[in-house]
């Protein structure tokens, strides 16, 4: 357990020392606007050179899907706890319901990209949309190690990137954004390595009351 908490240290370290952060020079104007952000589930993707015996390209899809609701829950849960902090100056859009209501209006994880930032705050009625990207590039070095990343919830990866975006709802203009690509070992469960990632982001959400 000690070990593990180092490592989710060093990975939380890492990110928050090495990120690259964009914000729109009129980010301070949304801001006043802006009340609610819906977080959408982020797009993950896991590049493999070779699948172990086993596994299939349907269970490797499955497996992206799942860290992708992973993932979108973390940032909720860690974004939720700086809220009630009182560090941050809007609200967050429960993320069953922007699920529930994307469902309804026919857009499914795999089409999610086909629709505009602003059609998606539209439907979800939120003045922001948080969208992601993870990317995770070799996870082990063997099949067993491999299988069990995907199915028994323990993870090492070569490499992670990291990206995530902000966009107004009403004119679907990017207003802020973070990127950050993490080299070596990750080593977790897929959940915690999830918490360690989302934790760093929501250190740099730009929406703080102090800079309002």
């Amino acid at each position: 357990m000690k070990t593990k908490l180092i490592l989710l240290a060093i990975v939380a370290m890492l990110l928050t020392a090495c990120a690259t952060i964009y914000t729109s020079q009129d980010f301070a104007q949304h801001q006043t606007r802006h009340k609610t952000v819906a977080i959408l589930p982020f797009r993950v993707s896991i590049d493999l050179k070779k699948l172990p015996d086993g596994v299939s390209q349907d269970q490797l899809r499955r497996a992206e899907v799942d860290e992708a609701y992973l993932f979108q829950k973390q940032l909720y849960n860690q974004l939720l706890v700086q809220y009630g902090k009182q560090r941050y100056t809007v609200g967050f859009q429960d993320i069953d319901k922007t699920n529930v209501l994307l469902e309804r209006a026919g857009i499914k994880y795999e089409n999610l990209s086909s629709s505009t930032k602003d059609e998606i705050a539209k439907i979800l009625g939120v003045d922001s949309v948080i969208s992601g990207q993870i990317r995770r590039e070799k996870p082990m070095s063997t099949g067993a190690a491999i299988f069990s990343t995907l199915f028994l919830g323990f993870s090492t990866t070569n490499k992670v990137t990291v990206n995530m975006a902000i966009h107004d709802g009403a004119s679907a203009q990017l207003i802020w954004s973070y990127d950050h690509e993490v080299a070596g070992g990750l080593g977790s469960s897929a959940e915690g390595m999830a918490k360690s990632l989302m934790s760093s982001i929501s250190k740099k959400f730009p929406y703080n009351r102090s800079k309002s």
